[in-house]
This record gives C-alpha cells, structure tokens and sequence, in this order.
C-alpha cells in the first residue's frame, strides 16, 4: 500500500469517527434538552393544579360571612396574573422564568397571607371543606418544590453537557445552548416576620 492510500485511509477514518461522534453528540443533546422540556411541562402542571384548587378554597372562604375581602381579591387577582403566565419550554429565557417565578410567587404570598388570617375564623378552620383544600395546597406546594428541583437537575445534566470538551464544538453549530433553572427569589434568604 501507497503512502497516499494509508493517508486516505486515515482521513476517512478520521471523518467517519467525527461524524459518528457528531450524530451521537446530537442526540445525546436532543435527549438531555427534552428532558429538560418534561421536566419544565411538570412543573407547569403543579402549578396548574395549585391555581385550579384556588376556586374552590376562595369559595370555601366565602362561605364565612365576615371574612376579609381584601385578602380574597388579592388572591384572585394573584390567581389570574399567575395563570396569564405562560412560558414554553423551547423559550426558557432567564427573563422570562424570573416574570413566570415572580407571578407564582405573588400567588404563593397571597395565599399564605389568605391561611394566615383563616386562623382568626374558628368556624372556616373547622370547616371539612377548608381542612381538606388546605391540605391538597400544602401537599401542591410540596410537589411544585419537587418539580422545580426536577426541573433544575434536568437543567443541570442538560448544561454539562452542552458545556463539556468536545460536545460545546457540535452543541454550538447545532444551536444548542444552556439554559437557565429556578433560583430564590431575591429576599428568601432571610426569615419571614410573622405578625397577628
């Protein structure tokens, strides 16, 4: 065999490991980037599940003549804004995650505010109805937190490897780039002042 022969060989070789490589690189990127889609679609559904309990606690609540008013529009009007919210997954921008992070949590501070003041009801607090939405709302916070941890570990398996030698050379000319995840909110590190 030539010298030329033995070179092509070898540059063929090489192409065809490279595009092996860049196929694999590809879809090993379009597996981390929908699994960043599902886990962005699951917290979507909690927080939907979170806004389609808010009726029917607000008429519960209701149902409690004296009950303060405000509080129970500032949770509507809270409910409305969060569900305005909409955010596709194909078009996780940080800005757009900080609008949709900060209108859920306008909603989260209305309805603590909403089972703060419901203690100073003795007959709401022994309401069935009341406990049992109560309930499913502590238990809905508590998978939103799970989801958007989710969320965030799907962000970070996806953004290693958008960022690792040599998959950022395939992710870059493929338009794959990383992504941002939920942070705390600005002013959660320190403790809430509860007042009655």
């Amino acid at each position: 065999m030539s010298t030329k022969n033995i070179t092509l060989i070898v540059i063929l070789a090489l192409v065809v490991i490279l595009a092996w490589s860049g196929c694999n690189g590809y879809n090993g990127l379009v597996k981390q980037d929908e699994n960043v889609n599902n886990a962005w679609n699951k917290v979507q559904s909690d927080y939907q599940r979170r806004s389609d309990l808010i009726p029917n606690l607000v008429n519960t609540v209701k149902g409690e003549a004296n009950f303060e008013q405000t509080t129970l529009t500032k949770v509507i009007e809270a409910r409305a804004s969060a569900t305005q919210m909409k955010v596709d997954a194909k078009d996780l921008t940080p800005e757009k995650l900080q609008q949709f992070q900060a209108s859920q949590g306008q909603l989260s501070q209305a309805l603590g505010r909403l089972l703060v003041v419901s203690e100073q009801y003795p007959n709401l607090r022994a309401n069935d109805a009341f406990r049992g939405l109560q309930a499913q709302l502590e238990g809905t916070e508590n998978r939103i937190k799970v989801a958007r941890n989710d969320f965030n570990d799907a962000i970070q398996a996806y953004n290693v490897k958008v960022r690792s030698f040599p998959m950022n050379f395939f992710a870059g000319m493929f338009g794959f780039k990383a992504k941002e995840g939920f942070k705390a909110e600005a002013g959660s590190e320190k403790a809430p002042e509860v007042k009655f």
